[in-house]
């Protein structure tokens, strides 16, 4: 599948995409990350070794838009969950470590 990633033109497959991740050691994840095999890899890392270009030079979003095309699966950042609303007493408990119901 032929694709541009900075302005760049490539021709990816999945079977490359494999080959050349293989061996690669995934970075911790802390933001959109692509599922190669068994592993989770981060997108920027994704990118900078199949395209061998710094970082910097791609966003995340053309190379989630690539390997989704080539049948992987990919995640967003975790949406985070609501806070809860405390009552000043539920607040003031929990600052002074008991528990008030």
């Amino acid at each position: 599948m032929r694709c541009v990633i900075a302005r760049f033109p490539f021709d990816l497959t999945k079977t490359g995409v494999l080959e050349s991740m293989k061996g690669v050691r995934p970075e911790p994840v802390t933001g959109e990350s692509v599922t190669i095999g068994r592993r989770q890899y981060p997108v920027k890392q994704v990118g900078q070794v199949i395209t061998r270009q710094d970082r910097r030079d791609f966003s995340a979003a053309e190379v989630i838009r690539a390997m989704t095309r080539l049948g992987f699966t990919c995640r967003a950042l975790p949406v985070p969950a609501p806070a809860l609303a405390l009552s000043p007493l539920q607040r003031a408990s929990a600052m002074l470590g008991t528990n008030a119901a």
